[in-house]
């Protein structure tokens, strides 16, 4: 190997556009190679933050950045004090992208869309002179002594002194594969972002309905997770529900999503608090129907649901409410059942849970323990976050890092 390293990176989404560019600029003698065996590059660069493309989050302390991994968090700690948002940040404004906050933390490109951050990327590949094939694949990785025999799914094969695994983490992804045949371990991919499917009377005709602070708790399960929560066509969505399929992805896996679900419709309140309401209601409000009026800032329609679901008939008042039907609405508003009977993926960011076992992987370098020559960058490893930015930000920093150890192979 000598001071001009040849790399093949396998897979053109971010990590992987992420890691030819370190490479690229870190040592231009490097000559850099990027297949994708789809039409497209950098499609989830594309589609995330429904076209928005959310980059990163504002969380700058590694220590709690890395508690938004359910899995990889311990072996992200080192790579996030190298690379994390602020740098990610800092790598995008000095090439003329300029990124926004919102309230939650999320962070996306001013403009509002996902083409700048492609833009960019491929600006970048083209002037460092990263070449980029799609619609190629590797069908093959042969490992010689030093190097790689590299065979393509479209006619040909090339030699390689490092070669890279950026693929992806779907099930079923080649780059699985490719890595089993060169002496690694995979943990069994499953999904871990998706929405919850539920079919239950007291949701119907509510889709679009928003509660800002929900509690949902899996029963049978330590998963309890707080956060805004939305009614869709289908269940139940939004931070919180997602939260929970994430940390929840291999115990759900194994139930194949059905499973009891408990709702508490105000977050930070309890059956007490939900108690000490109602007696108000009663004192300051008492001529008020229950079914109109509702002193817990729920939806409108959503309260109407809950009202009659806890059994309490349209003419009553607060002044008449009996305790039998306070104790039900108390029921409905803080430990509300539901039947989850399936899962849908969220929108299309679809984020699995599994891929190369972690313990296999030198996250100094990303380089294979068991391969040496062997890099892997991003969801191809068995690395995934919760919504909000966190898989783009593991992606970015073990992109980086192993783009930067590849430009530094020497014999």
């Amino acid at each position: 190997m000598s001071s001009s390293p040849r790399v093949v990176i396998a897979g053109g989404g971010a990590a992987g556009f992420f890691a030819a560019l370190a490479c690229a600029e870190a040592n231009p003698q490097a000559t850099v190679q990027i297949f994708e065996r789809s039409p497209d590059i950098l499609a989830k660069v594309r589609v995330s933050g429904g076209g928005r493309c959310n980059v990163t989050h504002a969380c700058f302390e590694p220590e709690e950045l890395v508690k938004n991994y359910p899995r990889g968090g311990r072996e992200l700690l080192g790579p996030f004090h190298r690379f994390q948002p602020s740098d990610t940040v800092a790598w995008f404004e000095e090439r003329g992208v300029a990124l926004k906050t919102e309230e939650d933390g999320r962070m996306f490109p001013t403009t509002d869309s996902s083409q700048t951050i492609v833009d960019c990327l491929t600006r970048e590949a083209a002037r460092l002179g990263v070449r980029v094939r799609t619609g190629c694949g590797v069908a093959e990785i042969l490992k010689k002594d030093k190097t790689f025999n590299v065979f393509l799914t479209e006619d040909g094969t090339l030699e390689c002194d490092c070669f890279m695994l950026a693929t992806g983490g779907s099930r079923g992804v080649k780059g699985h594969g490719l890595a089993e045949t060169l002496g690694h371990t995979i943990e069994p991919p499953v999904p871990s972002l998706f929405t919850f499917h539920i079919d239950d009377p007291r949701l119907r005709g509510l889709a679009g309905v928003a509660v800002p602070n929900a509690r949902a708790k899996v029963g049978g399960t330590p998963l309890d997770e707080a956060g805004p929560l939305l009614i869709t066509h289908w269940g139940l969505s939004g931070p919180c529900i997602l939260r929970a399929s994430s940390w929840g992805a291999r115990l759900l896996a194994e139930r194949d999503y059905k499973f009891n679900l408990q709702i508490q419709w105000l977050g930070d309140y309890d059956h007490k608090r939900v108690a000490t309401v109602v007696q108000d209601a009663r004192r300051h409000h008492s001529r008020k129907y229950v079914t109109s009026w509702s002193p817990m800032g729920l939806p409108h329609r959503l309260w109407e649901r809950l009202v009659a679901a806890a059994g309490i008939n349209e003419g009553i008042t607060w002044n008449t409410l009996s305790k039998q039907g306070a104790e039900a609405l108390g029921r409905e508003l803080c430990a509300g059942e539901y039947k989850v009977t399936g899962k849908s993926m969220f929108k299309e960011e679809f984020v699995t849970c599994g891929g190369v076992a972690l313990k296999e992987v030198d996250f100094r370098t990303m380089q294979s323990r068991v391969c040496p020559g062997l890099y892997l960058a991003g969801e191809v490893l068995d690395i995934d976050a919760i919504t909000g930015g966190f898989n783009f930000q593991s992606a970015w920093t073990t992109g980086w890092i192993a783009g930067r150890a590849m430009a530094n192979t020497v014999a």
